[in-house]
């Protein structure tokens, strides 16, 4: 990854600064420590720090077209340039790089926004248009790379994290209580809001256009799925066939690079399928990386040692314990920007580390497989929960959602009574388009009872759930059920949180570029128009992607059915002593912050020091409270990291 930031002022009040910019830079350095650029005129600046990946030598940004009129700035990949550079050579266009950044800024200049149809990668582009005053942004299909904006007067700022924006004294700094209140539903807030007040993200598949009018905001890709009943007819044998070549180029395309790239090795069937693909058309051999835990309740060492021996691997783990992640978790959220209800990016953070640290700056990864073919419990609890409402009285049917969450205390060992009163709420409403995840969200949104009066009564009759659902304005309505589940996870976890704060910001924290074959736009256009039969077989998840592996992985991981990445929670800050937990759960801070009420942390705080466990949900409390206290120290207090990357916070050791 590489990290970009730029300004642009169409009112003549605040010029282009390059002082301004190279601050917005210095704090997103991480993203790009090899090089950095900037250009500046009488209105823009635009500026890259760079991740060397492809063309070492001359790729060096910003990038202008033959005659200076447009220039570029980018993070990310486009893998099929070299195939788009051949066509536009034809075409007369000249270049000065062998780089990818150079094809998209003259694939725009011949195509407008239109050239987004024809990129296979994943991206953030900035393009400024000299002559015509206009700038130009763009973010790939699902969100991969992240992009934000802020609208001051007669102008807009723009940049890869917030971080960057937060140096212009143009952008102010609060949190938004209504992202807050997404973030205590869905886990993150929801596109284009952000944690921060004024400043947006602009949506997976869509395109921004700013000038002296104005600025608009247009999709130019979704995700689309048949109706039901229309799905594509095809054998098992030849959509296994199908998807495996389909997997193998989009693996074969991203390993287009001047390094080396290595491979993620969980040791469940996505990451094998990749590391298995990959380790076939690399010349050398194929360098592979896990995390592994202290804690036998998350640790799944035994199947990363048997892929990697399996593969031929060079393999490198880093043991993640449980002390690692507290201490840690500041950094954590100072790279995600967003509050956190799980302490699984911890060890993601420790693993990118682990990467670089190996001299690799480049990994494949298996994320996307679970979303789009149905590898998720929450495809097998709306798939349970339907058959239920077919007969709400039955005693045995809902007996079949306790081989969903044996990690869930109480529901592994729940008896009826249990079973129906966690999951029977809104059971027969199964016309609904969020039937599958109102039990996910109105659990989670139970937290909200941890938040302060102030902050509730300024969220009264604030519902996002309506809000997200109206938004989706009828989209999905007509498909199966399987496929609207899919597009609820995609839309409210997979962008916004697993590629977000789990994904790019540890992946970049460490100067780390994520690579997601799943992810082909090719593979999920194939995947959304399969029928459901071949993704989720009775409670058999991925049943497609199984049988495409067939003969590559060992029959141990190929049939094992898939575990949860999962970290400690409260175990991980209350172990040890760690004095930003002390302060900023302390009576005094929460009440500076306003954002908690004080009283139920300290109940909450008790119960964690009395050695007692914590339930699911108080767990995800507490990581949502220290994510959140931690954001408001971190941001809006002021107190930041130097771009030096020296600490000096002191509540942070």
């Amino acid at each position: 990854m590489c990290g970009i930031a730029g300004t642009v002022d169409w009112g003549g009040q605040h010029p282009a600064d390059a002082l301004e910019l190279e601050a917005m830079l210095n704090v997103i350095r991480h993203r790009g420590p090899d090089e950095a650029g900037i250009y500046t005129d009488a209105q823009a600046a635009l500026g890259s720090v760079r991740l060397s990946i492809i063309d070492l030598s001359t790729g060096r940004q910003p990038i202008s077209n033959e005659d200076g009129s447009l220039w570029i700035v980018f993070n990310g990949e486009v893998f099929n340039y070299p195939e788009l550079r051949v066509d536009l050579e034809r075409r007369g266009h000249r270049f000065t790089t062998q780089s990818d950044t150079e094809v998209i800024l003259h694939l725009y200049e011949d195509l407008g926004p239109a050239c987004l149809d024809r990129l296979n990668g994943q991206f953030a582009i900035a393009i400024w248009d000299r002559r015509r005053e206009r700038l130009f942004l763009a973010r790939d299909r699902v969100g991969i790379c992240p992009l934000f904006y802020a609208e001051p007067a007669d102008g807009l700022i723009f940049g890869s994290e917030i971080k960057a924006l937060l140096e212009s004294p143009r952008v102010s700094t609060r949190l938004d209580r209504y992202a807050l209140a997404q973030a205590l539903t869905f886990w993150a807030p929801l596109a284009p809001r952000t944690s921060f007040e004024g400043i947006r993200e602009l949506p997976p598949g869509h395109y921004l256009v700013a000038g002296p009018e104005g600025c608009t905001v247009t999709r130019y890709w979704g995700l689309a799925f048949p109706q039901a009943g229309e799905e594509r007819r095809i054998s098992e044998a030849d959509a296994a066939d199908q998807l495996r070549a389909l997997l193998l180029d989009a693996t074969r395309l991203r390993l287009r690079a001047d390094v080396t790239v290595g491979s993620y090795l969980s040791g469940g069937l996505d990451s094998t399928l990749i590391a298995a693909l990959a380790r076939d058309h690399t010349t050398e051999v194929l360098r592979t990386f896990s995390i592994s835990f202290e804690d036998a309740t998350f640790d799944e060492r035994a199947y990363q040692e048997l892929a990697a021996d399996f593969l031929g691997t060079e393999h490198h783990r880093v043991e993640c314990q449980t002390h690692d992640i507290g201490a840690v978790f500041p950094d954590v959220v100072r790279h995600a920007e967003a509050p956190i209800l799980r302490t699984a990016p911890a060890p993601m953070f420790l693993l990118s580390q682990l990467v670089r640290d190996n001299g690799i700056k480049v990994v494949l990864t298996g994320e996307g497989a679970d979303e789009f073919f149905g590898g998720y419990n929450i495809f097998k609890e709306d798939k349970v929960r339907r058959f239920w409402a077919r007969d709400p009285g039955s005693q045995l049917r809902p007996l079949l959602l306790q081989r969903l969450y044996p990690y869930v205390t109480g529901l592994a060992q729940g008896r009826n009574a249990y079973l129906a009163a966690f999951f029977g709420a809104g059971l027969t409403a199964t016309d609904e388009v969020a039937y599958s995840h109102r039990i996910r969200w109105r659990n989670t949104a139970r937290l909200h009872r941890f938040l302060s009066a102030d902050v509730q009564a300024a969220l009264e009759g604030y519902d996002c759930v309506t809000e997200f659902v109206d938004g989706l304005d009828g989209a999905f309505t007509g498909c199966g059920t399987l496929a609207q589940a899919q597009a609820l996870e995609i839309t409210t976890f997979m962008s916004p949180y697993l590629l977000s704060s789990q994904g790019d910001r540890m992946l970049a924290a460490h100067g780390v570029e994520g690579r997601f074959p799943f992810l082909d736009h090719r593979v999920i256009e194939f995947a959304n128009a399969l029928p459901p039969q071949l993704k989720l077989r009775g409670l058999e998840e991925k049943r497609i992607v199984r049988r495409s592996a067939a003969g590559l992985l060992p029959d141990q991981i190929a049939r094992r059915r898939k575990q949860p990445y999962r970290a400690p929670i409260h175990r991980a800050f209350f172990e040890q002593s760690l004095p930003y937990v002390e302060a900023l759960m302390g009576p005094d801070a929460l009440r500076s912050a306003g954002i908690w009420n004080p009283a139920a942390v300290d109940k909450l705080r008790r119960k964690c020091d009395s050695g007692n466990g914590l339930s699911e949900s108080e767990d995800m409390a507490l990581a949502a409270i220290l994510s959140t206290q931690l954001l408001q120290h971190l941001f809006v207090d002021r107190v930041r990291q130097p771009s030096a990357g020296k600490r000096t916070n002191p509540l942070i050791v």
